[in-house]
């Protein structure tokens, strides 16, 4: 196990622009991570019903593909990506409304792998050019604070609102929510644990009390059936996903799909650039509270990553949520226990790279699958509330001046209703005519408004 020096950069072997750490060489592996992968799997296996419904795999074949997309999942913290990797979930509406417009079978599938494909692309082209970090620090302040508010209010109100995961299980997601809440972001509960050596404990493992609370508050008040535990061994049914979905089996997509799937790829991108502005947040905030650690954040190197699994994904396994750089919730929920201090949690590389290694166990074991089985569409509301709450936090530190916290106001509500390109481009027409507050003309504007 290679050391660290205070200050510095986690060990590494150095190739490119990546910065390649193996689990055990260059980082410890933290229990508590490992219980959170094990039991937060449940979110990840929440892409099944999309999958079934949507596109009308069996459950077997849906699984198969969680399982595929697990292992990848793994790519970013090995090729020194400090996050926890996720779907592009705000997007998830718009892309099954996209899927839609096809016929079930076939012609659905090529649509999939048209859009998963030309966005892998296009994420490759932005961290290979560089436009992504540049892109980031162009985009004024207030902007960013809409695309992170505009993506917190659609996360939350996709869940509460009519037709949401809310009206389904309103017991449950209210107590588990409230818990998550609680222990994640509670002032008073990270000083009282200090105390106690149980809520020390507790607090350790984020949002696995919540679900753990949820799955028995919802068999107990019926809003989930008991779980029935299934011991056998699953085969994965790579010969099937093969011949039933990749293009290797089924072809690749004609022209016309490819050409139909470019506007949703775009917005589809606009989307996804929100998670690098929050990773970089995150990171910043982790850097800030850790001195003894300098993490590395690049957003190109993260484009390329997350590239190279919706690519790769869509030669093999299509998925549905495609391949996000960032899973909000879970990303927070780790580095507020790093921010700890080392002897909580050694390396934020530790703490992903634990959590992501257990999901993809986790999602591979049928005892575990089949447990949580009853509590997934649970688990995922509470996984896009926490991440509503993480999004929405982190757009009111962006903004300094009334004229920013309006116009990420409106932009954000834009975004959430009307969708990414009409956020994107109200925000782009405020701030021109608007601005950030910040210029001569506007304090001398406002002092002349304040005397009279």
């Amino acid at each position: 196990m290679k050391g660290r020096k205070n200050g510095e950069e986690q060990p590494y072997i150095p190739f490119g622009i990546f910065k390649i750490r193996i689990p055990f060489i260059h980082y410890k592996i933290e229990m508590p991570e490992i219980w959170q992968g094990l039991l937060l799997c449940a979110t990840c296996l929440g892409a099944i019903p999309v999958m079934t419904e949507t596109l009308g795999f069996s459950f077997e074949v849906a699984l198969t593909m969680v399982i595929i997309n697990g292992l990848f999942y793994n790519l970013h913290v090995l090729m020194g990506d400090p996050v926890v990797p996720g779907w592009i979930t705000p997007a998830l509406p718009l892309i099954l409304g996209f899927l839609g417009q096809y016929k079930m079978g076939p012609d659905r599938i090529h649509a999939l792998i048209a859009l998963q494909l030309l966005v892998g692309v296009l994420f490759v082209i932005m961290g290979i050019t560089g436009l992504a970090g540049k892109i980031i620090n162009w985009i004024p302040n207030s902007m960013k604070a809409g695309i992170l508010l505009g993506a917190g209010v659609a996360a939350i109100t996709g869940e509460m609102g009519i037709g949401g995961r809310f009206g389904e299980f309103p017991i449950s997601i209210a107590l588990g929510g409230l818990l998550s809440f609680y222990i994640l972001f509670s002032a008073k509960f990270k000083s009282i644990k200090v105390k106690s050596n149980i809520l020390s404990y507790l607090g350790k493992y984020g949002m696995v009390p919540a679900i753990i609370v949820s799955l028995f508050i919802g068999v107990l008040v019926k809003e989930i059936p008991v779980p029935n535990i299934q011991w056998e061994i699953f085969v994965p049914r790579f010969g099937e996903v093969i011949k039933t979905i990749s293009p290797l089996g089924i072809g690749f997509p004609g022209v016309d799909i490819f050409i139909a799937a470019l506007p949703m790829v775009i917005v589809v991108y606009i989307i996804a650039f929100g998670d690098f502005i929050t990773s970089k947040a995150l990171i910043n905030e982790a850097n800030e509270s850790r001195k003894d650690e300098k993490i590395d954040f690049d957003s190109n190197r993260s484009n390329l990553i997350s590239g190279a699994r919706n690519i790769i994904q869509s030669i093999i396994v299509p998925y549905a949520t495609l391949c996000g750089p960032l899973w909000a919730a879970v990303t927070a929920a780790v580095s507020e226990r790093y921010k700890e201090g080392r002897h909580q949690m050694d390396s934020i590389y530790g703490g992903f790279g634990s959590f992501r290694i257990a999901s993809f166990i986790g999602v591979s074991l049928m005892p575990i699958v089949s447990l949580l089985k009853p509590v997934l569409p649970i688990a995922l509301s509470l996984t896009l509330l926490v991440q509503g709450f993480v999004c929405t936090r982190i757009a009111m530190q962006y903004t300094e001046t009334n004229e920013e916290k309006g116009l990420a106001g409106v932009m954000g509500a834009v975004l959430a209703t009307k969708g990414a390109a009409w956020g994107l481009a109200v925000g782009l027409i405020l701030h021109f005519i608007i601005g950030s507050g910040k210029n001569k003309e506007m304090e001398k504007a406002n002092e002349l408004e304040a005397t009279a």
